[in-house]
């Protein structure tokens, strides 16, 4: 087999494969008139039945009969096309051939109209294009594309190959009206698949900004974490090497024990180096990432714990909003970890309040249980406008983040008069969760939308709402 005859019964089989076939293609409801399309589709069909009995019969001298039984295929066809546009399309040209062929006899035998429409008759006409504009809406540009030339072919083989007498051409408008009809459909089925993929581009990308957001933040945790861990891996060489000397002569297993635990501390220590290296922030005047260029803390500093919690009180009030804090409870040692993600989440809710909410008024809640601390940093409504903010928008990502590594709780939501609480709930021990099973007086409430609607900082004259929260 030749080249060429590759290339045909290959494109016959293409042909074949996107003609020859019944697969269902519903026409879908629109976004903003839903069904009425549908509607209108079926007052087309019934209108084009009714036009094409009058003209089969009266036009064409077809006869009652086999002019109604016609004209409702054709009518059909329009109605099929809603659900079925490729089988549509083939009744349609299918009773456009016989009609034609038996409007041929009749103009030819001069017992029909004199110069009537021929091979399309106008009301054939209309439900064709309607047929052709609704498939175009379903199918690929290719099928849309072989179907206008299979109907163009057949138009110019009755017209121009068959022909008849005493009739007045429509071949060459109805190509032109089909060519209009098919490309209209074409392009707002691509208009319509590029909205429908740039809607799911940007749910992907949103979801790739959280995944990336929830990443750089247990990258940041991760780089405060080590000076943490750092320590405590430091506390143990120290006391490793101080050990023997307490005790009055010691054994060798006892010093080889201590020496062992010493070397591996600064073994560990030596790899949270190289982990750290690759963990540290790009910008050196900001390390950790936790401020604008600047105002980073120095790579050496220590990591901040709720006894600097004044100094950030201090520092909001200075940027012009009041702050007022509260504690209660007994306060008991709370391990570094817990005090670095208390510290944190309060400085990102009071960073919040600052861009979204100008004006407002601040209160900062502490609570210390057995179990652990509770932590509802509450802002009223705003007094003025907040300007645009050039932040990511996942602040509050990043907080659930390290509420949920210490195996906490994170709540977020607007007051009822219009401003913003920020509630967590910190395990003492970094790995517990709340239980129902355990609840008692040492532990606080299960954190719910009811503890987040505090509204005792609104004040009646702030109507404005406060801007979505990054």
């Amino acid at each position: 087999m030749s080249a060429v005859e590759k290339r045909l019964a290959r494109g016959l089989r293409v042909l074949r494969e996107d003609l020859w076939t019944g697969k269902a293609d519903p026409l879908p409801p629109s976004v903003w008139l839903r069904w009425l399309p549908h509607g209108l589709v079926i007052l087309v069909a019934i209108g084009s039945t009714i036009a094409n009995a009058d003209q089969f019969g009266d036009g064409y001298n077809l006869g009652t009969e086999y002019a109604l039984v016609c004209a409702l295929a054709q009518g059909a066809a329009v109605g099929l096309a809603l659900r079925w546009p490729v089988p549509a399309w083939q009744l349609s040209m299918v009773v456009t051939v016989v009609v034609a062929m038996g409007a041929r006899t009749q103009l030819i035998a001069d017992h029909a109209a004199f110069n009537s429409p021929w091979p399309w008759g106008p009301p054939g006409l209309v439900a064709h294009a309607v047929v052709l504009f609704l498939l175009a809406l379903r199918v690929p540009t290719r099928v849309a594309a072989e179907v206008f030339a299979l109907t163009a072919l057949v138009t110019w083989v009755v017209q121009g190959i068959i022909g008849a007498a005493n009739y007045s051409s429509t071949g060459m408008l109805a190509v032109a009206l089909f060519a209009g009809v098919i490309l209209l459909g074409s392009a707002q089925r691509g208009r319509r698949e590029a909205r429908t993929q740039l809607v799911e581009q940007a749910g992907i990308t949103a979801e790739e900004r959280a995944r990336r957001t929830v990443l750089e933040e247990r990258n940041r945790i991760a780089r405060e974490l080590h000076d943490v861990v750092a320590h405590h891996m430091s506390v143990i060489s120290i006391q490793a090497q101080v050990a023997p000397h307490l005790v009055e002569n010691p054994s060798d297993e006892l010093r080889e024990n201590l020496d062992g635990i010493r070397q591996n501390a600064l073994e560990a220590l030596t790899e949270l180096r190289h982990v750290l290296g690759v963990l540290r922030s790009e910008n050196p005047e900001d390390p950790y990432g936790i401020g604008a260029p600047g105002t980073g803390a120095a790579p050496d500093a220590p990591q901040p714990t709720l006894d600097r919690l004044d100094v950030l009180v201090d520092n909001t009030r200075a940027a012009g909003m009041k702050v007022n804090t509260e504690i209660s409870g007994e306060v008991l040692p709370l391990p570094p970890g817990v005090e670095l993600s208390a510290y944190r989440i309060i400085q990102e809710a009071l960073s919040n309040a600052l861009r979204h909410a100008p004006g407002s008024e601040v209160r900062v809640e502490l609570t210390h249980f057995p179990r652990g601390l509770q932590i509802r940093v509450i802002n009223s409504a705003p007094r003025r406008p907040a300007p645009p903010s050039p932040g990511a928008g996942h602040g509050l990502l990043g907080m659930r983040e390290r509420a949920a590594m210490l195996g906490g709780t994170l709540m977020a939501t607007e007051t009822s008069g219009g401003g913003f609480t920020v509630a967590a709930f910190l395990p003492r021990a970094g790995t517990a969760t709340l239980d129902a099973s355990a609840h008692d007086d040492s532990t606080p409430d299960q954190l719910t939308p009811d503890h987040l609607t505090s509204d005792h900082l609104t004040s009646d004259n702030s109507t404005d709402s406060p801007g979505e929260r990054s």
